[in-house]
């Protein structure tokens, strides 16, 4: 008598024989779809449901090879639009062949013939194996298509971007178009660069109230302001966006681009402003930005004094006082916006303490259960022309970067002065930031 045969052919009167083989069955029925049927089944069926199964196990296999050898390739893969599509083909398949593989192998277990105190727990795990894997399939193929509609709505579809002198650069617009505007001002501006090595982050601010921005050559703004953005407390520079949206001949592609008239002013202003090109553009609405703390929860900062909110020559509304605190979406938009006491600057600080904070505190955890709010705060938060193809490069060095310092500089008195500027002395207080000196050793004495 061969081994199977007590599962292909039990003595149906044996009821030590007929439990065993129905934990066996449903076992196998749950880890390897296909395995009941070529033991106790119908074998052909089983060669489809193990070979299918087998297959995408082999998937994953050379997919987790992949990532070890190539992270950002494998990542870039299976965000784009075919890789999220082909992940929701490979889910629903596992989702079928776990609920054909566990609908028969309860008919191979003979239900009736099972123990009565063993039949429970049997039809208890036949629908664990029937519904635990497909639907986790479900949720996960509901999941790749969020994503999909997610990444499409938002990153550029466009080819990848090689870094310049080893840097990924980013101009981070910051924009408030609250109910008291008209149109949409940037209220923090920042040239971000990422080592495309280390993922090393360098961060530098650009004052909004600065005077007289300059514009790069060939700029459709300098043929229009050649003395740079100066006509007094009316051309500040976060002033570049909306003067732009309002000449849009000046950028007659930008709109086709993935972009707008103001957001490329912005980025001929900032190149000439710090002397790096900006390769792509990130636009954070502030309006959006709330809904995506409280999507993660909640944000922790440790605030080094005392803040007050208030309208600028009324009295004090709330207080943010010294110490830990745990912020929601709509105190966090509080802390950043309020000057009540307080300059540009101060209020850059804060934002960008807060920028810091959730980027620390994203995690894979948290990604996961939150998933569909993130989705839907990051659809109302962000614009970018980040090609959705380099994705994945940027989760790689972004994993990198959680394990490193952010480093920053600031185009603030008194190093720079936003009133009368030096773009000379700007672009030496960048170039030193993002390409700090590398330490020379010092030499080992000889004995």
């Amino acid at each position: 008598m061969s081994l199977t045969s007590p599962i292909r052919n039990p003595n149906l009167h044996d009821a030590a024989v007929m439990r065993r083989r129905a934990w066996w069955l449903v076992t196998m029925s749950i880890f390897i779809p296909g395995s009941a049927q070529l033991l106790a089944g119908n074998r052909r069926l089983g060669r489809i449901l193990f070979g299918t199964w087998l297959t995408l196990v082999f998937i994953a296999v050379v997919t987790l090879v992949a990532y070890l050898l190539a992270p950002g390739f494998t990542l870039g893969f299976w965000v784009s639009y075919w890789g999220l599509f082909g992940l929701q083909v490979i889910l629903g398949v596992l989702g079928v062949i776990s609920i054909v593989a566990a609908v028969d192998t309860f008919r191979l277990v003979r239900f009736v013939h099972v123990p009565g105190r063993t039949r429970l727990w049997v039809a208890i795990f036949t629908v664990v194996a029937m519904f635990g894997p497909a639907g986790g399939a479900a949720y996960g193929t509901f999941l790749a298509g969020l994503t999909r509609t997610t990444i499409a709505g938002i990153f550029a579809d466009a080819p990848t971007v090689a870094p310049i002198e080893g840097k990924y650069s980013f101009m981070l617009l910051g924009g408030d178009a609250g109910a008291d505007r008209i149109g949409l001002r940037p209220d923090s501006v920042s040239l971000v660069t990422i080592d495309a090595n280390t993922g090393q982050i360098t961060v530098v601010g650009i004052p909004r109230n600065m005077y007289n921005a300059p514009f790069v050559k060939d700029s459709p703004m300098r043929a229009e302001w050649p003395d740079g953005f100066n006509c007094g407390d009316e051309c500040l520079f976060s002033y570049i966006y909306p003067w732009a949206e309002e000449h849009p001949e000046l950028y007659p592609d930008a709109v086709a681009a993935g972009s707008s008239p103001g957001v490329e002013a912005m980025r001929d202003s900032v190149e000439a402003i710090t002397g790096l090109p900006v390769q792509f553009y990130v636009l954070i609405d502030m309006r959006g930005f709330s809904g995506l703390i409280d999507a993660l929860g909640g944000v922790d900062i440790v605030i080094d004094e005392r803040v007050n909110v208030c309208v600028v020559g009324e009295p004090i509304t709330d207080t943010f006082p010294a110490g830990a605190t745990h912020l929601d979406g709509k105190r966090a938009l509080m802390y950043v916006r309020t000057r009540c006491e307080s300059d540009d600057f101060e209020r850059m600080g804060r934002q960008r303490q807060l920028e810091e904070a959730i980027l620390r505190q994203v995690q894979p955890a948290t990604m996961l259960t939150k998933f569909e709010q993130l989705a839907s705060a990051g659809r109302a938060l962000v614009v970018t022309d980040l090609p959705q193809s380099m994705i994945g490069v940027m989760v790689d060095l972004g994993t990198k970067a959680r394990k490193m310092p952010l480093l920053r500089a600031e185009l603030v008195p008194p190093i720079f002065d936003h009133l009368y500027p030096n773009f000379q002395v700007a672009h030496e207080i960048v170039r030193e930031a993002v390409f700090p000196p590398t330490p020379t050793p010092t030499p080992t004495p000889e004995p």
